[in-house]
């Protein structure tokens, strides 16, 4: 796994080895995540150049590096899994990036306040469990998401959003669909 563009471009990232599934981390592919990315920069052009972003259920943190990596101004990760803090942890050092983002050890349902709210979400919850909606629930009561903030829903199932988000656009990728939302408030 490793940065596909931007300043960081080429570091190779920290993942989950083979075997090791007590993890249980399913980091965002290269290739997805280039798709991903590729589309947020033809298709919503200002979403990466001075954003404030929110990587939820963070795992590894490539999402949020790779927001980082292409013009976001900081990266708040969010996760509580130990096997992810230790590799959110080595791939933040890997960047160098330990001063353009903060991590908080948090169960994504009680993110608790924010201290600003997010321009740019990434939500990788783990798969056909229903936490996508229930920490999205919590992030909107919490203050974490701005007015118009793109949120980025990674799942394999149906996702029920809030009333306050409007789908931009979806993609599917073998098992993996990206919904793309926007909120308002």
């Amino acid at each position: 796994m490793r940065i596909i563009g931007g300043a960081f471009r080429g570091r190779r990232l920290a993942s989950v080895g083979k075997g090791d599934a007590s993890a249980h981390l399913r980091p965002t592919s290269d290739r997805v995540r280039e798709s991903l990315f590729n589309i947020l920069e033809s298709n919503f052009a200002d979403a990466l150049d001075g954003a404030k972003v929110l990587d939820v259920f963070a795992g590894t943190g490539a999402l949020g590096l790779e927001a980082l990596s292409r013009g976001a101004a900081h990266v708040t990760f969010i996760d509580q899994g130990r096997a992810a803090l230790k590799l959110l942890r080595a791939n933040v050092k890997t960047c160098n990036a330990q001063s353009e983002t903060r991590i908080l050890t948090r169960d994504a349902r009680s993110p608790g306040p924010a201290t600003s709210p997010a321009t740019l979400v990434f939500l990788d919850p783990p798969y056909g469990k229903g936490l996508g909606e229930k920490a999205l629930a919590a992030l909107i009561e919490n203050a974490w998401l701005a007015d118009g903030a793109l949120v980025i829903w990674e799942d394999n199932t149906a996702v029920s959003p809030p009333a306050s988000f409007t789908q931009e656009d979806e993609r599917r990728y073998g098992d993996t669909t990206i919904r793309i939302f926007t909120h308002s408030t």
